[in-house]
């Protein structure tokens, strides 16, 4: 089993996943619009929506991200979680930190730590919160 992290978003999903994909290395696998739901959903979908995305999901190397606009709405912006992700080496976490940090707000810079040769912590343009950091082990002391 393995956890795949649901995103929403407020009428940018299709921006933000090409984004995440390109950043990722990843694949657009699904990206279905609110106007392709069958007509037995609950309430009616208000015309301005049509183009928002009902679900849609990314696959990449060691995973999966997942997710939709908040078409019925009642959905609050993410808060209190991160997505973490782990690079093979710092030079490849520090590239996505990078982009990922492109309009968005740093909150800790991708850096060497104790622990790893790369660790940040960010919230990026859509909103959502990451942890990137490396697997690539320290240099010996």
């Amino acid at each position: 089993m393995t956890p795949t992290p649901y995103l929403t978003f407020q009428g940018n999903c299709a921006e933000a996943l090409a984004f995440y994909a390109d950043v990722f290395g990843g694949t657009i696998d699904m990206m279905s619009k609110a106007s392709e739901m069958p007509d037995a959903m609950p309430g009616p979908l208000p015309p301005e929506k049509a183009d928002w995305i009902m679900h849609g999901s990314i696959a990449f190397d060691g995973g999966a991200l997942f997710a939709s606009d908040d078409i019925m709405g009642g959905t609050p912006p993410m808060q209190g979680a991160s997505i973490h992700m782990d690079f093979a080496t710092a030079a490849e976490g520090a590239t996505a930190f990078e982009r990922l940090a492109e309009g968005g707000e740093v909150q800790m810079p991708y850096q060497a730590t104790f622990w790893t040769p790369g660790f940040g912590t960010l919230r990026d343009r859509f909103g959502i919160n990451w942890m990137i950091s490396t697997t690539e082990p320290l240099p010996d002391a």
